[in-house]
């Protein structure tokens, strides 16, 4: 992703006609294809449970239009393990825990806990994890209302009984309903389910036979325990709500509604109103019959419902940690304040009236005059219980104070004692809770990073950070000619948690060394261990196109070569330990056996110099190679031959290397690759032959060897040896790949192949051509289906035959004479299986190399090819992800004391030692700034960000722009407004050769607009900086110069990459002094009337500023930023949010009439408004496309695409609306937009060879537009051609029906990505619900195209014509292209 030169200066040409066809829309309609590439972080709940399996114990965070399933590992560290959309927006989840009475008939669901979500889709969601596909899919959706958001419908909140036999669902207000579980062997969830009231505006009957009513909101509620040793079918479930009814005198009512399931009512048995401190939450003490505890405004209550008609406070607990004058986060703010900051949301407010307590005389449920304790002035915003303990009750609580406290409840023989302990952390206050096993706690907060604490002594430590750059108020995207990777620099954040968020692409890499350039020809990489048992590696070999170097280590990588024994003047083919203590080499002519000595190891032999012994094949060379446990395998070519070799011992430190096995092949082998032993490696191929009559171990055998080979067939061969039947091919994968026209895709020879081991065994393979493949072992159904094996040419698809030689042979005699072998007897059943091939993906164009992190078999992979890869083996097909880091041309894991989890990239020349951070969930790198972000900037010149700061803790200002190093994010200067000021926009000007800032700001307290849209009467400032550079000579005198900004040579101060170190102050050799500093100046202000909300650059010499509901074209005299006029003027009818050029389209988006063009005419000095919108919309950002098409975000949670291009603008009127071309609903308010190049075609794309194609791609690539939300999410929006919309569309209306791919939470995908849309526009294309196509395996895409069409989105082509058949190959490259591309 690159950043337009558009978007960060004016055109450079000077004013041609308007008309001139080179700016416009070469085609009004627009196909975009919109793809989340970084999910929203804003955590909302958070629950845990069983989810994976019955020992799992996981965290899943809802995140509003997504969930994520995390772990707490034994460091304290937060762990994504899986992260999908919902195609909706959840409201509230809950865990359903697993009930011993649950009748299931699937196994995959027994002991497991299920995740409930209720939704905008009407629906109550009940899910489970799905391990084979890696993410959450539904059992069962329960309809509760319609879809929407409607506060009178059943859709708000969720409670979960303890035994999780019932739940309840409440609507904002008036209405809830009950429900109970059965789980029975029929697979119905739902047993019984009643709605109160029964009906709309009724009401529920009291124990005392009167009618009540529920009108009112629904502030909590929560189930009542019973006792457990209840008959089951005497049960009467009760709810506790605590409502509050719109007018009503008393602040607080708690209800208790009794189910009798028998008869099918609910019953008010308990009701109290009390004008007290107002109650936010009631809360279920589990493991306590009848016991809830009331937070309260102050207090917190404990509430005994054992006699549900006549409950009681029991124990009152005060709140009263911080004075209201000392309260710490006086700078709070939220979402609704981002939101409401110019005043567009502005309502009526209630105020709640300070009721005196009520005389309620012998009243128990008189809380207040419990005892003596008074109310505090604190009160509680999140919890949560101990968990996993059933005769104990603690509760960890944070108060809104930011402090974290515990309370525990003692059930004692003289009555309930509840105790509070001292404070166990102090910090912000937290908006959710989770007290996790081994003494974790989980919090999160509201637009700051969350924190994973730890009890320790008694207290609560801090572990780490749960990352959260949401919201993202502005970003800029900085495309640098010496970095490998573009990136993102985010406004994040706010008042004092403000802060700049460096955002890239892939999984984070923390760098820790790089070496000189000096390592040319390096052909391969290798760590090996000294003992297999052995948890870190001993040496670093480096193979060389003429030389081998063997490098320790540890701290510093010292050469040990001689030490070690390899023969250093030959390029190592493979390398490895053969039995502890004894490491071979493998090179061209000969294998070598060594024994390290004691000074590089303390496991090596006693001696000075290493001991070596040699194995070579006579009058042949070795071209590959591979060393596993007790065995060697080695092959030749020309002639053709494989070799088994093995160790054996006559003295002490006295091995030699003899042959066991020889085998002349057919076909040259391409790679040999031998897993490490596994105990279910064994059992799986067991079971798998008895279960699928395949004779592959008769009964007293197993797998002593076992190894992989790929062939030039091309093949791969799954092969045991054995000490008694000698070599057999167990499986066999034929590789055999056709492109979309039906021509066989060349280079698919394998480059390398692994065996996995996760859940079930599989065989990867890395091609020659960029590709990689999955395959599987069949199911017998599939066996049956393709016939006898014996009737298939597999077997000998390598060999010619096998040949046993003698055991006894030395290790220099000649290969004997094959022995041919009988092969025409086979039947069904016998060996080889076939491998069915599962997945097929392109991730570059060069070799693909498949790099395991450890040994084990169910280890992840890095899959290096043009880029490295990050290859998830448990995951479901093939799913894998770009590392942030070069290209590089090796790659291997380093394991030591010192860096655990260590990898090396050859990249360059040099070699990088980088580790994996696991504790990073996000790509990012945070500078605390102090104050809230709005606005951001990056320039070229100086390469520093300038970012205008809000919410400042500063008594001489509350606003400022400051200047940021990007590289360290240090702030090198500030320019402060007045006090009482503060900053609204900025952007830089074109003044001559040079820029200048223009700054926007506000000089009046209050919102920007009337809640009619009109612009309030206020005052702003237009502000002229420009950029001093200031250095302090040795012998102190100071030298200044004063220019504009960009005046200076900025390679001479910032010459680096932002990929450094962040500590690292160095930037080339050229180190940035304290005695150099840059500093903005002040060159013209100007007193305008209203708020200065926007500013942009128009043209060459001009800039456009809004001023409330009006704005103007302004430029700089003879080219002198102090001298500024204004040229001419307009004014809208609501208040002007945004504003943008291209060319001499300008383009204004207001409060309420959304965007609107305008034409300025340079003769008469004259603005003339020439298109508005069609629709009224509250516009957050816009983005003009070219001079006829507009990119609009509003703040309702939508983009669309408006254009003029099909209108003649020679008698347009402002009456003249623009055309909607499409639209998308993100769910997510999207406040900043920018527009750059991006190009999702291969290095190697056989589909863009013709030249016009071709031109059309890079032209389309331009209009690429990223968003940022105040989620946190980042979106991109991919221009397509006609053709690949088409084709997308037909595979999204079947993915939206899929039970695999269709929305978790029972949305309708085409009525969510409509809403706040036009019925009949073409809606852009779901990247999200597409990009679930290349999760599926080969046989799962075939049945999801082979599925009748869905409802597609109604547009006029689909009308036009009839539906186009669909090949996988086709899709899969388009999707490939794309994930390629956005990785």
């Amino acid at each position: 992703m690159a950043v337009s030169e558009e978007e960060s200066s004016s055109s450079s040409s000077s004013r041609p006609n308007t008309s001139n066809t080179n700016l416009r829309s070469p085609n009004a309609d627009a196909f975009y294809l919109a793809k989340t590439v970084l999910r929203g972080s804003v955590v909302l709940q958070a629950v845990c449970g069983h989810f994976r399996s019955p020992s799992s114990y996981d965290v899943v965070f809802g995140k509003e239009t997504s969930i994520e399933l995390v772990i707490v590992d034994e460091d304290g560290v937060v762990q994504s393990i899986s992260e999908q959309p919902v195609f909706g927006t959840i409201k509230d989840i809950a865990v359903l825990p697993w009930n011993k009475r649950f009748q299931v008939q699937n196994p995959k669901v027994m002991g497991k806990d299920m995740l409930l979500v209720i939704s905008d889709s009407g629906k109550l969601s009940f899910l489970t994890f799905c391990s084979e596909m890696h993410r959450f899919l539904p059992l069962t959706h329960i309809q509760l209302s319609d879809p929407g958001n409607s506060r009178h419908q059943v859709g708000r909140m969720l409670a979960v009984d303890s035994s999780g036999c019932f739940v309840a669902a409440s609507a904002y207000e008036d209405q809830l309903a009950i429900f109970s579980l059965s789980m029975s062997s029929s697979g119905d969830i739902i047993d019984k389910r009643i709605l109160c009231p029964p009906e709309k505006d009724g009401g529920l009957e009291t124990a005392k036979g009167s009618i009540i009513n529920i009108s009112g909101t629904i502030w909590s509620m929560c189930f009542i325990s019973e006792d457990y040793n209840q008959p089951e079918k005497e049960r009467k479930p009760v709810l506790a709500i605590l409502l509050n009814r719109w007018g009503s005198f008393y602040r607080n009512e708690l209800l208790l509604l009794e189910w009798n399931i028998k008869e099918q009512s609910v019953q008010v048995v308990y009701q109290f109103a009390e004008a007290g401190p107002l109650a936010y939450h009631i809360v279920e003490v589990p493991y306590a019959h009848g016991f809830a505890f009331l937070f309260r405004a102050g207090d917190i209550a404990l509430m005994d419902f054992r006699n549900v008609k006549s409950p009681s406070c029991v124990h009152r607990t005060s709140l009263n940690f911080t004075p209201l004058e000392e309260k710490k986060f006086k700078n709070s703010i939220r979402i609704p304040d981002i939101m409401d900051e110019e005043g567009m949301y502005s309502v009526a407010a209630s105020a709640l009236l300070e009721l005196g307590d009520i005389n309620k005389n012998d009243d128990p449920m008189n809380i207040d005059d419990y005892s003596s304790v008074q109310p505090g002035s604190n009160y509680v915003c999140s919890w949560s219980w101990k968990p996993g303990v059933t005769n104990g009750h603690r509760i960890i609580f944070s108060a809104d104070s930011g402090d974290l406290y515990a309370l525990e409840v003692l059930f004692e023989s003289d009555g309930v004692r509840v105790n509070l302990s001292d404070c166990l952390y102090k910090g912000r206050p937290a908006n959710a809770l989770l007290w996790l096993d081994c003494g974790f706690v989980a919090v999160i907060v509201d637009m700051a990073d969350g924190m994973v604490l730890k009890f320790e002594e008694g207290f609560l430590k801090y572990k780490s950070s749960i990352q959260n750059i949401a919201p993202i108020l502005d970003m800029c995207i900085v495309d640098y000619p010496d970095e490998k990777h573009d990136q993102m620099f985010a406004c994040s954040g706010m008042a004092s948690e403000g802060s700049l968020r460096i955002i890239r692409s892939g999984i984070s890499v923390e760098k820790l060394l790089k070496t000189a350039p000096i390592y040319q020809g390096v052909t391969g990489t290798w760590t090996v261990k000294m003992k297999v048992s052995d948890p870190y590696h001993s040496f670093l070999v480096l193979s060389f196109v003429e030389e081998t170097r063997v490098l320790s280590v540890g701290v510093n990588f010292s050469d040990v070569t001689e030490s070690v024994g390899f023969q250093p003047d030959v390029c190592t083919l493979a390398c490895g330990v053969v039995a502890d203590g004894v490491m071979v080499q493998i090179h061209q002519r000969g294998v070598r056996l060594c024994l390290p000595v004691g000074s590089v190891h303390p496991e090596g032999i006693p001696f000075s110099s290493p001991i070596c012994t040699s194995w070579f094949p006579d009058n042949m060379s070795i071209s590959l190679g591979a060393v596993g446990h007790g065995m060697i395998v080695v092959a030749t070519s020309s002639p053709c031959f494989l070799f088994i070799l093995g160790i054996r011992c006559s003295l002490a430190y006295h091995y030699e290397v003899y042959q066991m096995y020889c085998v002349k092949l057919q076909n040259e082998l391409s790679c040999i690759s031998i897993p490490q032993k596994h105990l279910e490696l064994s059992r799986f191929l067991t079971n798998y032959a008895a279960n699928n009559s395949t004779p592959a171990f008769p009964s007293g055998n197993h797998v002593d060897n076992l190894f992989l080979i790929g062939t030039h067939r091309p093949s791969v061969e799954v092969v045991s040896f054995t000490g008694d039947k000698g070599l057999q091919v167990l499986a066999i994968g034929i590789i055999s790949l056709t492109n979309t026209l039906g021509t066989t895709i060349s280079g698919c020879v394998p480059e390398d192949v692994r065996l996995v081991l996760v859940d079930r065994l599989y065989v990867l393979s890395g091609l020659r051509n960029g590709m990689l493949l999955r395959f599987e072992w069949p199911s017998a159904s599939t066996l049956s289906s393709t016939g006898p094996t014996g009737q298939q040419s597999v077997v000998g698809s390598s060999t010619i035959n096998f040949h046993i030689s003698s055991n006894l042979l030395s290790p220099n005699n000649e290969v004997p004479e094959i022995f041919k072998s009988n092969i025409s007897g086979k039947t069904e059943g016998d060996l080889p299986v076939n491998l069915q091939l599962i997945a097929v993906r392109r991730i570059g164009i060069t070799p693909v190399f498949l790099v395991s992190l450890s040994d084990s078999l169910d280890a992840d992979m890095i899959a290096l090819s043009d880029r490295p890869w990050l290859l998830q083996t448990a995951r479901h097909s093939l799913s894998y992800t770009s590392i942030s880091f070069q290209p590089s041309t090796h790659v291997t894991p380093v394991c030591s004391v010192e860096c655990p989890r260590g990898i090396l990239f050859v990249a360059e020349n040099s070699l990088n030692l980088v580790e994996m951070v696991p504790s990073k969930r996000l790509n990012v790198q945070t500078f605390h700034l102090g104050g809230t972000p709005r606005k951001i900037l990056y320039h070229n010149a100086t390469r520093l960000l300038f970012i205008m700061r809000t919410e400042l803790d500063n008594d001489s200002c509350s606003s400022d722009i400051c200047c940021v190093d990007p590289l360290s994010g240090s702030v090198v200067s500030s320019f402060k407004f007045e006090p009482g000021e503060t900053g609204k926009c900025m952007e830089f000007i074109k003044v001559g050769c040079e820029h200048v800032l223009v700054v926007g700001t506000s000089l009046s307290a209050g919102p920007a607009m009337m809640p009619s849209g009109e612009a309030e009467s206020t005052k702003g400032r237009l502000l002229v900086l420009f950029l001093e550079y200031t250095q302090i000579s040795d012998s102190g005198s100071v030298t200044q110069r004063n220019s504009p900004i960009g005046g200076y040579s900025a390679d001479q101060l910032f010459n680096s990459s932002l990929c450094s170190s962040p500590d690292d102050n160095n930037y080339d050799g050229i180190k940035l002094e304290e005695t150099e500093a840059w500093h903005l100046r002040l060159a013209y202000s100007t007193i305008v009337s209203g708020m200065v909300l926007a500013v942009c650059p128009y043209l060459d010499s001009y800039f456009l500023f809004s001023s409330g509901s009006t704005f103007s074209v302004c430029g700089f005299a003879n080219d002198n930023c102090q001298r500024m006029r204004k040229f001419a003027s307009a004014r809208t009818r609501f208040t002007i949010m945004t504003l943008t050029s291209h060319f001499t389209r300008i383009a204004v988006g207001d409060c309420r009439d959304g965007v609107l063009f305008y034409s300025y005419h340079e003769d008469s000095k004259k603005l003339e408004q020439v298109y508005c919108d069609p629709v009224q919309r509250l516009v957050a950002d816009c983005l003009l496309m070219d001079v006829d098409t507009a990119v609009v975000s509003d703040r309702k949670g939508s983009l669309v695409v408006l254009s003029c291009a099909n209108h003649l603008e020679d008698n347009a009127s402002p009456e003249r609306n623009l055309t909607l071309s499409c639209s998308y609903y993100m769910g997510e308010i999207a406040m900043s937009m920018r527009k750059g190049s991006f190009s999702y075609k291969l290095p190697a794309d056989d589909m863009l060879k013709d030249s016009d194609d071709a031109t059309n791609n890079i032209n389309s690539s331009r209009n690429c537009i990223m968003a940022s939300t105040l989620l946190g999410s980042i979106i991109i929006f991919i221009p397509m051609t006609r053709e690949e919309y088409e084709l997308l569309e037909e595979v999204q209306a079947r993915l939206v029906v899929d039970p695999l791919t269709a929305p978790i939470l029972g949305n309708d995908h085409n009525e969510f990505r409509s809403r706040e849309s036009r019925a009949g526009i073409r809606k852009i294309l779901d990247g999200d619900i597409l990009g679930q196509f290349l999760e599926l395996t080969s046989m799962q895409q075939e049945a999801v195209l082979a599925l009748p069409s869905g409802t597609p989105n109604v547009t006029v082509m689909s009308t036009l014509k009839p539906p186009m058949p669909v090949m996988v190959n086709q899709v899969v490259r388009l999707l490939e292209r794309v994930h390629y591309a956005l990785n």
